[in-house]
């Protein structure tokens, strides 16, 4: 067997495998499986985009409501029941904003998952985007 930077580290056995990546799913979510459960209007989850208000203004996935990841508080949040879903996002794949706002809600007791892909992914996918903006307070 040819040994390169890919076969050098032997694959996790099957059983280790399927755990890792069934548990990814707790803490990720994808722009196809979003913009499904958004069009079905009852998504069961809040979309935050997490960028700052001048980007989120600019373009932003329709329904998502915009809280930058540095303003995500228990008493930003309090109007929400307890067990809301959020699902956050940002730019796109480069930018770690949708992470730092995943933990922060996270931190604060709240199921939270991740766009993965943002606003980037959400574009590959052929979605369009909105300046209609969503008013939280």
């Amino acid at each position: 067997m040819t040994t390169n930077a890919v076969t050098e580290t032997p694959a996790a056995a099957s059983v280790v495998a399927v755990a890792h990546f069934a548990e990814r799913f707790t803490f990720e979510t994808d722009c196809w499986d979003v913009h499904e459960a958004m069009r079905s209007g009852n998504p069961g989850f809040i979309l935050v985009d997490v960028r700052s208000p001048k980007l989120y203004a600019e373009d932003h996935v329709p329904g998502a409501i915009n809280i930058p990841h540095g303003k995500l508080t228990a008493e930003r949040l309090s109007g929400y029941p307890k067990d809301t879903l959020f699902v956050v996002y940002c730019a796109g794949p480069h930018c770690n904003g949708s992470t730092k706002g995943a933990l922060r809600i996270a931190r604060l007791g709240r199921p939270v998952k991740e766009m993965i892909g943002g606003v980037t992914g959400w574009e590959d996918e052929g979605f369009d985007l909105t300046d209609t903006e969503i008013t939280t307070d």
